[in-house]
């Protein structure tokens, strides 16, 4: 991806996320910050861990959701697309973080998901 537009999503990321923060963490800190909870979750590493692959294979919501609680103690948000052939991908995974940015929490509320309680993890 070319360096302005790389600009441009990271402009974006922080004004639909990181402002929210901004009074504890500059946009610089937001971006560390995410980037040391990535990897110190590593999700991959957790759902390969639980037999869980990105290969195009489906698996059920619940294991999914069961893997990651289980490697990082907390409950996931997941969020799904949908392909061409009206299929529930794994798209996104989200969780909770206390006011400093640094911590995960359990997330008060949920929103409504729309995946199909069978998903895909698409190969990447």
């Amino acid at each position: 991806m070319p360096e302005q537009r790389w600009r441009e999503v990271l402009g974006h990321e922080w004004e639909k996320h990181g402002t929210c923060a901004e009074s504890i963490l500059d946009e610089h800190s937001y971006f560390q910050t995410a980037l040391n909870l990535k990897n110190q979750l590593n999700l991959l590493q957790t759902l390969q861990n639980a037999g869980i692959e990105p290969d195009g294979g489906y698996y059920s919501l619940s294991s999914i959701k069961e893997a990651i609680k289980e490697g990082t103690g907390y409950t996931p948000f997941i969020e799904c697309n949908v392909d061409e052939s009206r299929n529930s991908q794994l798209y996104q995974v989200y969780f909770c973080v206390d006011t400093s940015g640094s911590q995960l929490i359990e997330c008060p509320v949920f929103p409504r998901g729309r995946c199909d309680s069978r998903i895909e993890f698409p190969a990447f």
